[in-house]
């Protein structure tokens, strides 16, 4: 019999969809799957084939909120887990109760790093960053199961702590493309993802004032919109940037394959972005849409393997302009070649069958070394 399989995270579970891919491809393997989250910032309905509840969080700061999910998450966990379960925390801040109750059990824990969370930008220079550089330093180098999002995640965490991850990068499932490129009058320019610093979104607006029949659209929601709108206003670009909001999965990948041209032109804002392998870049290439790309190590990687787009120069509006006219000259249709080439390679159908030997592995196994 298979092991249940109980994976958690601090999020509210609607929009996170490498927690949503992984937990269908185990639920569709046979494991049986309950997933917990939170209620921070709404609790949008949904509809899963597995289990799934959300902690109600009465905490009114994100500080706050960690410590009291992490709490109601072990007591939780205490309730539902036994002999026969594997835990799979995501991210550090879900990392701490799953250790505890999987040292109290002695069952197995995997761990799945999004990203190096101790080194995100917004908590650069924090007393925040050196509570979770603590929990890494005590907890990752006695766990026996981790996988992370990009290989440049998993020699970090090697150098770091001397743990090998698993690479599972968090490409989409392969979407066949049969749609016919649109004509588009003007031409789409699109960022999607949080609205977070570091994106290069700033600089995107800025490189608006060089381009001529090209609209930004910039889909999702974040801290930082209230800023970038102020931006757009003050710069006067009402007429070339739009923003879109928050939009449903299914609702941004109808808007993605639109797209003339996409972006991920992250800045090195700490380690966690310097060697991130951005969802958007893999979401484009399967919506067969060319992108600009920060010269970064995973955005190179994939350049040198595919001519799926063009790397700027540097963050200067002026540059960033130049490499959407160097794309939207070639055109989408020229770049589709590469693009399927890359789609094929870079899919959730691939990575998925990594995901499944960790937990193999880990149903066979206690949880630390």
């Amino acid at each position: 019999m298979k092991k249940k399989i109980i994976t958690s995270a601090f999020s509210n579970l609607y929009t996170d969809q490498r927690i949503e891919k992984v937990c269908s491809t185990l639920h569709e393997n046979g494991y049986e799957v309950e997933l917990i989250g939170n209620d921070w910032k709404g609790a949008e309905e949904m509809e899963r084939p597995y289990s799934f509840s959300r902690i109600h969080l009465a905490s009114k700061s994100l500080k706050t909120a960690y410590f009291e999910f992490n709490w109601k998450l072990y007591h939780a966990l205490k309730r539902k887990a036994d002999q026969n379960t594997i835990l799979h925390a995501n991210d550090v801040d879900a990392l701490l109760s799953n250790y505890l109750i999987a040292r109290k059990l002695n069952i197995p824990l995997v761990f799945d790093s999004h990203e190096i969370f101790s080194e995100m930008p917004a908590i650069q220079g924090k007393m925040s960053q050196k509570v979770w550089r603590y929990v890494e330093e005590k907890i990752i180098p006695q766990l026996q199961w981790m996988v992370t999002a990009s290989e440049s995640y998993a020699k970090w965490f090697r150098k770091k702590y001397g743990i090998d991850a698993v690479v599972v990068q968090n490409a989409p499932r392969k979407l066949d493309f049969t749609i016919e490129i649109p004509q588009n009058s003007p031409r789409i320019f699109l960022y999607q993802g949080a609205l977070n610093p570091f994106r290069g979104i700033d600089k995107a607006i800025m490189a608006m004032h060089y381009l001529e029949g090209v609209i930004f659209k910039i889909a999702g929601d974040g801290p930082r919109k209230k800023e970038y709108e102020e931006l757009v206003n003050r710069e006067k670009l009402q007429h070339k940037v739009q923003f879109l909001g928050k939009l449903k999965p299914e609702d941004l990948r109808k808007i993605t394959v639109t797209a003339d041209v996409g972006m991920s032109i992250e800045e090195n804002g700490g380690d966690s972005y310097l060697y991130a392998l951005p969802n958007k870049v893999l979401d484009c290439i399967q919506s067969r849409v060319p992108l600009i790309l920060s010269d970064l190590p995973e955005l190179r990687n994939i350049k040198n393997q595919f001519d799926i787009g063009e790397i700027i120069k540097n963050h200067h509006p002026e540059n960033i302009a130049e490499a959407v006219k160097k794309v939207l000259e070639k055109g989408r249709k020229n770049y589709q070649l590469e693009l399927e080439k890359a789609s094929k390679v870079l899919c959730w159908e691939n990575e998925e069958i990594q995901l499944l030997k960790v937990f193999q592995k880990a149903g066979l196994a206690t949880g630390f070394r």
